[in-house]
């Protein structure tokens, strides 16, 4: 409950009236007002009564929970030391639908010894406007026995699916706790994270609490899920993937048991877009799917699709970037079959990353073609909405939002692909602090700059009403969609407004108050009908291992239809963005007297590649000292020998006891090394962390170093410094940031200068008198 007692400080810098908790808009200047219910983790706030204040800013309306009185101005505190308490919280920043993320820290204003207290954001903490504001959401537990067992078995699938990023930064005991698992209508969200003991929990623990569940779940899934926790306990599900096929094949089946009822259609879709230039821009470069003022629904559509891209170039290309981007992806996702079981979640998700791909070729390759260098280069951000039988998938590169509103709240679901957010998700920085840097909103990639992307696709299991909004920037900057969502996507859900009209009031909404760039919005709005299947399901059927111990996959094989030609990517111009795209050309027919020369050229290659096989290998034998700079390594994708010059500072991480021959990158923790301005390094390989799948890394050896030539020491003050011939990892994001391609006459990397021989023992050594 609000109290008008409390005071909230207008978010406006003229303004910071004071104003009262229950005021939606300040008194003086309408300025909307900020609730922030804040999570406290740490101990001291039991010494604080309910209903005072806490370092003159934090209100204290619950035990451990506070309001921020004051939400419009930066936390006052020293730079936040990133500890192992905190890190793990920003690692898992692209789970922070379901994980807290970090606010700050905060001393009790107490007399010493002080006390720190950490204060979380996005816990779950009913926002302001509903009836329960301020107040914890319910355990999981519960609640467990009133929902629907497509709930229930959609709550287990988001804990698998924690499973293993929470149990790589060593929080997944988490997941074990019951007061930490708490629930948000069919989302399940973390109250905060513990770390792990020194003994590591298991999938049989987990086993061994779902079979608590068992016990109280609805008759149609009580059997699976019992059969399911004794295989975790038995350790017959060795892994979360296994897991997670499990369940997809229980929510699969379940689902069809449901759809399958001779009732009406149990899942509908109402889609709407509208795109605008803005009042201050001379053309729009933004463009959507279906085309502009369209709504459609499905049945009777067959399929639901929905697509919005903001071009990046100016006059460079940008609308002909996103236009492009429109055309060949829905002609390709128009091609999968939806809503046939043939077509898995885990073929699904590989198809739509593919498809995103095959798109960042096509406008990439226009963009060699024309000579297009740096800022030049068209390109566009993507996000995108595609239905598939009792889910939807949300697939994203840059900074277009994707937004899941619900009767409860409104989520942000996708992540900018910006320098802000890159830093958070490496450990580097809390998100607040981060977005003060002046490179803050920066994008790291987008649809067409580079000759790679790597778009990131989520699944949302459908068993409630709910919309998705879809937009470019022009809408979701300065925070307005979560200023407005109440007001004008809400009323979809409770039937008092149609998608076409709130698409329409969203972009007049964004013009008035935004008004700097085009606006695009597409509104998808989900209708769901959830009954009971009449006959419990079989987990025999749904649990179908091969000879290997992995869980066979759909024998559904997603082929890309063919994209446009040279011809067409190069003469493309895009059509105006209220038209509806026509279909790309078809496939040209294949030439069958092409194989024989085909063949012939690939028995040529072939016997060429064992003569220089053969040649290598004895040439080998007679040059032992050629081995001994070999990395024996399918990750590679940089040329080992390219050479790279520090343009400025760079923090890096180490692997205890690595080697030069190390292939994976460290389990990392904070930059723990430091490579001064001025260095030398080469690359060695690439690779992917399991909990970092969206971030390659990079392992550099140190060729030269102007502050280890100077100093007798590894250590400098608080840094400790990396030497010729160690090795450390980096994020290639961060490589291209900070690094240059080496271009000096003296390259200190060549084979002919020997370098330090690396060991286990020379590991540990390096910088091992500095301060961590």
């Amino acid at each position: 409950m609000q109290n008008n007692e409390v005071t909230i400080q207008c978010p406006n810098d003229l303004c910071k009236a004071a104003n009262s908790e229950g005021d939606k808009f300040c008194q003086r200047c309408g300025t909307s007002l900020i609730k922030r219910y804040l999570w406290v983790v740490g101990q001291g706030t039991e010494l604080h009564e309910i209903g005072t204040s806490i370092a003159e800013r934090f209100y204290l309306k619950a035990e451990r929970i506070v309001l921020d009185t004051q939400p419009g101005l930066l936390l006052d505190s020293p730079y936040l030391d990133i500890s192992n308490e905190i890190r793990p919280y920003l690692r898992l920043v692209a789970y922070r639908l379901q994980v807290p993320q970090v606010y700050g820290l905060v001393s009790l204003d107490r007399e010493p010894p002080e006390k720190e207290i950490l204060l979380l954001e996005q816990a779950p903490i009913y926002p302001d406007g509903v009836l329960t504001a301020g107040q914890l959401m319910p355990q999981m537990t519960a609640v467990w026995q009133s929902v629907s067992s497509l709930r229930q078995l959609n709550w287990l699938w988001q804990i698998a699916q924690l499973w293993q990023p929470l149990y790589s930064e060593g929080v997944a005991s988490s997941l074990l706790v019951p007061q930490f698992l708490r629930v948000e209508g069919s989302l399940l969200r973390l109250l905060q994270l513990q770390l792990d003991d020194a003994e590591r929990p298991t999938l049989a623990q987990l086993g061994q609490s779902w079979s608590q569940l068992a016990k109280e779940a609805r008759p149609s899934v009580t059997g699976f899920i019992e059969q399911l926790s004794q295989e975790l306990q038995q350790g017959e599900i060795v892994n979360s993937e296994q897991l997670l096929a499990c369940l997809d094949r229980g929510l699969l089946e379940l689902g069809q048991n449901i759809t399958n009822r001779d009732i009406a259609p149990s899942r509908s879709f109402q889609i709407s877009t509208c795109t605008d230039t803005g009042p201050s821009r001379q053309r729009n470069e933004d463009a959507c799917y279906p085309a502009s003022g369209t709504t459609l629904a499905k049945p009777p559509e067959a399929k639901a699709i929905a697509i919005v891209c903001d071009g990046i170039g100016g006059h460079e290309g940008g609308n002909v970037a996103s236009s492009l981007a429109i055309e060949t992806l829905q002609h390709q996702v128009q091609q999968l079959p939806l809503d046939e079981a043939s077509l898995d979640p885990n073929t699904l998700t590989h198809a739509l990353e593919q498809f995103t791909r095959k798109t960042n070729e096509c406008i990439s390759s226009r963009n060699d073609k024309e000579h297009r260098q740096g800022r030049q280069r068209m390109g566009t951000t993507l996000v995108m909405a595609v239905g598939h039988q009792h889910e939807i998938y949300i697939a994203h590169v840059g900074d277009s939002r994707a937004y899941w509103v619900t009767r409860t709240g409104c989520h942000q679901i996708t992540l900018d692909d910006d320098v802000a957010a890159r830093e958070v998700r490496l450990g580097y920085a809390v998100y607040r602090e981060a977005l003060q840097q002046p490179s803050a909103g920066s994008l790291v990639q987008a649809i067409g700059m580079s000759a790679s992307v790597h778009p990131t696709v989520q699944r949302f299991v459908l068993d409630e009403d709910c919309v998705f909004l879809l937009c470019s920037d022009g809408l979701s900057d300065y925070d307005l969609v979560d200023r407005c969502w109440q007001t004008e996507i809400l009323p979809i859900l409770d039937g008092n407004m149609d998608v076409a009209t709130a698409t329409k009031q969203l972009v007049e909404l964004g013009n008035n108050l935004n008004g700097h760039d085009n606006i695009t919005v597409a509104l998808v709005h989900c209708q769901v009908k959830v009954q009971e299947p009449e006959t419990p399901l079989g987990y025999s059927q749904s649990l179908d291992k091969t000879s290997n111990g992995a869980v066979s996959s759909s024998s559904f094989a997603v082929t890309l239809s063919e994209p446009p030609t040279e011809d067409a990517i190069e003469n493309y111009v895009p059509i105006a963005n209220t038209q509806l795209l026509s279909p790309l050309p078809p496939p040209q027919q294949s030439r069958s007297w092409l194989l024989p020369i085909v063949l012939g050229i690939g028995l040529l290659l072939s016997a060429a590649a064992g003569l220089w096989l053969a040649y290598n290998h004895n040439w080998r034998e007679r040059n032992p000292a050629a081995n001994s700079d070999s990395n024996d390594t399918t990750n590679v994708a940089r040329s080992p020998e390219r050479v790279y010059e520090a343009q400025q500072e760079t923090p890096l991480q180490r692997q205890a006891g690595a080697t030069s021959s190390s292939p994976e990158p460290p389990q990392l923790n904070a930059p723990d090394f430091t490579l001064p301005q001025g260095s030398i390094v080469k690359v060695l390989n690439e690779s992917k962390l399991p909990s970092q799948q969206r971030e390659t890394w990079t392992q550099l050896q140190v060729c030269s170093n102007p502050e280890f030539s100077r100093t007798s020491t590894s250590s400098t003050g608080d840094r400790r410094i990396l030497k010729p011939g160690d090795n450390a990892w980096i994020a290639n994001t961060e490589l291209d940031r900070r690094f240059k391609e080496f271009s000096g006459g003296n390259n200190p990397c060549s084979t002919s200068q020997a370098l330090p021989t690396q060991t286990d023992g020379g590991n540990q050594e390096s910088g091992g008198q500095g301060n961590r």
